[in-house]
């Protein structure tokens, strides 16, 4: 049907669309050094440092674009290419997650949400595949129709989690861009770069919304069309 293509097949090509994106502004931008020569570990460092934060440790991980905060042990984990580079890409990805820090620090209030859903999003992303499909093979019994049924409430908690994502993750890239600047990492000149690969990144997370939210709905029509 239609609205299955719309509900499914546009997310998946808009989700493709956008890994391509932040892949290509990536592996461009990480081959453009800044002219002050400041790695991203000191670039996070200094970001934090001019916030007042000194409890976070920062520590370099295997992969690409695996750079995280995580809140809970207060660590800052940057790729290799991120933590000892000298790119635009890096420095913009390193300021990026000590954004995070910030958040964490000042209390920001969608980062503080986003964290207390984090137990209930993982439980939701295990169950709601097994509930769906349990719901699609027993389908036009009791049970079937309950297992979707779970499975829609399952995606609800993710759609709702992707969600409260988007503020957190915009305004971690956007404390990042001002601090690069403000902090004489960066000359204005250079941010082309670092705004290119941040954006890309944010698109990412739009990408798994849509997909999310696709995803739901088409569950929801499914179950409105058993009970026709």
């Amino acid at each position: 049907m239609l609205w299955m293509l719309i509900l499914i097949g546009v997310p998946m090509l808009f989700g493709l669309y956008a890994q391509s994106k932040i892949r290509r502004a990536y592996e461009k931008n990480v081959r453009r050094g800044s002219r002050g020569g400041i790695t991203g570990y000191e670039a996070a460092a200094a970001v934090m440092r001019s916030a007042g934060i000194s409890d976070v440790e920062i520590v370099q991980v295997p992969g690409q674009l695996t750079d995280h905060y995580d809140p809970i042990k207060k660590r800052l984990a940057l790729s290799e290419m991120n933590y000892r580079g000298s790119s635009l890409a890096a420095l913009g990805v390193a300021a990026h997650e000590a954004g995070h820090a910030i958040q964490h620090k000042v209390g920001y209030s969608m980062m503080t949400v986003r964290q207390t859903m984090v137990p209930a999003t993982q439980i939701a992303a295990g169950a709601s595949n097994f509930a769906i499909i349990a719901g699609f093979l027993l389908a036009g019994s009791l049970f079937g129709n309950t297992m979707l049924m779970l499975g829609a409430v399952a995606l609800t908690i993710i759609v709702l989690f992707q969600l409260v994502t988007l503020p957190v993750e915009f305004d971690a890239s956007a404390r990042a861009k001002a601090q690069l600047v403000e902090l004489g990492i960066l000359d204005r000149d250079e941010m082309g770069g670092v705004n290119e690969t941040l954006d890309a990144a944010a698109l990412t997370y739009v990408a798994a919304f849509v997909a999310a939210l696709g995803s739901l709905l088409h569950i929801l029509m499914i179950l409105v069309g058993r009970r026709d």
